[in-house]
């Protein structure tokens, strides 16, 4: 696990893309994120080969909070923990500053795959106590002329960890 580099920044994508369930920005915006945002994002490696990323940003009200704002797995390297094992790295990364205190994410109520990664995550860190909370509806994420139905989000908080 290690940050992302800019030149990665296209496979951060095309991850995002082939999982099919996540909410997708565009390659740019991958690339901007292994550029400015690589200290509080990992990407792991099998083989030099791209396999998964989390991306993720301190929040500016709350330094010491690192809010996950995407985790992705190739499929062909799901079940090796790669997720867990990118977001453990984060959140023990010595050189961070301010160090991890508590993080955030959203994840949707039928994805049960991410609930159980933080779940887990919550577990690892010292049992750190966890709390969800409705964050955004379905009337926020989904436009009125759009087909497509966005679930709602609900905000995962962890930490601190003791």
């Amino acid at each position: 696990m290690r940050p992302p580099r800019v030149d990665e920044g296209i496979e951060l994508w095309r991850i995002a893309r082939d999982s099919q369930t996540l909410d997708l920005n565009s390659s740019y915006a991958y690339v901007l994120y292994a550029r400015d945002f690589a200290s509080t994002c990992r990407i792991a490696l099998i083989g030099g080969e791209p396999a998964g990323f989390v991306i993720g940003y301190r929040r500016p009200s709350d330094p010491s909070c690192l809010f996950i704002w995407q985790v992705a797995v190739d499929e062909r390297f799901r079940g090796l923990r790669l997720a867990g094992r990118m977001l453990d790295d984060l959140l023990h990364d010595q050189t961070a500053l301010p160090p991890v205190r508590s993080l955030q994410t959203t994840i949707t109520d039928d994805n049960a795959a991410s609930q159980q990664t933080f779940r887990s995550l919550a577990q690892r860190w010292n049992d750190a106590p966890m709390v969800v909370t409705p964050l955004f509806e379905s009337a926020h994420l989904t436009h009125p002329s759009d087909a497509a139905h966005h679930e709602p989000e609900r905000l995962y908080e962890i930490g601190p960890s003791m």
